[in-house]
């Protein structure tokens, strides 16, 4: 096709069937037999068709607008900002522009009459303001479940948290770790409800007790640093610390590198046996590579990525939530629940990645 605008004609044309049969299988409405409404798709969709916005904003009388719903710590957070520039620019490609609605904004009703539909990104169930949202009679898509009572979203995108957190500490037990700990988010979100309920099921998976420390959910290098100089001190044979905030990691560097223990390598190895840093018991007994005191290693890691864990020295080893994506996946699903490109109840799955680096050894 030319650079020009493709039209329903356009793909009623190419696929040998007429206007109407196109725009009813591309709404999944009409009486189009399955085979044919699969055939108006491709065809649809190998031609780079796109629905005209301004046009379907008229016949609905829609506003052209769909909401944000971020956590009320976001501002402060990578991961959040690169999220909502993800989901910006996806709407865009739908002609729709983006509203960023206040933490403890306007009511369902209200914000129901200036968008088409609705993000709510990781929604606490203990968040007054998400019910309201969750009802407010548009299409509402939310990034990762919503563990609060009904009702429910019109679509989610999710991750495996569970997932991500277990490949974590499976990775610092491969580098020779034998008592990991998590820093863990408080709240009702799901993924600080998974973080905190896979380091239990993990631990009794393994024989291993994790050392589970709660911070708050957006906390601080400053929080993390404290939490973890208690940690440390109270248990001196812990030799990996995960921790889950975004950009609370270097916090963790700065409690190790006061109480004199070196970051990185493998533990095993330092202390010239598996598992050198206390076995799986715990044991506090001793002092250097072996009893976990000053000079013996320990291994950093973090749930999230971003800059402060890529330039911090050391570069700490972490998740790749892959944030921008992540938002474009979810400002995608509700454009196609908007568009009657998918079904209300559709789930999709977003993928991460884990990045080593050298504060767990060699990358």
């Amino acid at each position: 096709m030319t650079s020009r605008t493709v039209t329903l004609l356009d793909v009623a044309r190419a696929a040998g069937v007429s206007k109407s049969t196109v725009s009813d299988a591309l709404q999944g409405s009409g009486r189009v037999a399955e085979a044919t409404r699969d055939r108006v798709r491709a065809v649809a969709e190998e031609l780079g068709y796109r629905p005209n916005s301004a046009a379907r904003r008229l016949r609905r009388a829609s506003t052209g607008a769909v909401g944000l719903h971020l956590p009320a710590t976001a501002t402060r957070l990578d991961y959040y900002m690169n999220l909502a520039f993800g989901a910006v620019e996806r709407a865009q490609e739908d002609g729709l522009d983006m509203v960023l609605l206040a933490p403890s904004g306007a009511s369902g009703g209200r914000i129901a009459s200036r968008v088409d539909g609705l993000l709510v990104i990781d929604p606490e169930a203990g968040d007054s303001a998400v019910p309201g949202l969750l009802d407010a009679g548009v299409p509402v898509v939310t990034g990762e479940r919503y563990l609060g009572p009904a009702p429910g979203p019109s679509g989610a995108v999710v991750c495996d948290n569970a997932a991500s957190l277990t490949a974590l500490l499976d990775h610092v037990t491969e580098r020779g770790a034998r008592r990991p700990a998590l820093l863990a988010p408080s709240g009702s979100s799901a993924w600080a409800t998974a973080l905190r309920a896979t380091a239990r099921s993990w631990g009794q998976a393994h024989g291993v007790a994790v050392a589970l420390r709660t911070v708050p959910f957006a906390a601080t290098p400053a929080e993390a640093e404290e939490t973890t100089r208690a940690l440390l001190t109270a248990d001196p044979a812990v030799d990996a610390v995960i921790c889950a905030p975004d950009g609370s990691a270097p916090g963790v560097l700065r409690a190790a590198a006061a109480l004199g223990r070196a970051i990185g390598h493998d533990v095993g190895h330092e202390a010239g046996r598996p598992g050198g840093s206390g076995g799986a018991d715990g044991g506090r007994a001793g002092s250097g590579a072996d009893g976990g005191g000053a000079g013996a290693r320990l291994l950093v890691a973090a749930c999230v990525d971003g800059p402060a864990t890529r330039n911090a020295a050391p570069p700490v080893t972490a998740v790749d939530l892959r944030p921008a994506a992540y938002g474009r996946a979810c400002a995608e699903l509700l454009c196609d629940i908007l568009a009657d490109r998918a079904a209300p109840d559709t789930v999709r799955r977003h993928a991460w990645s884990l990045e080593t680096r050298a504060s767990t050894g060699p990358a």
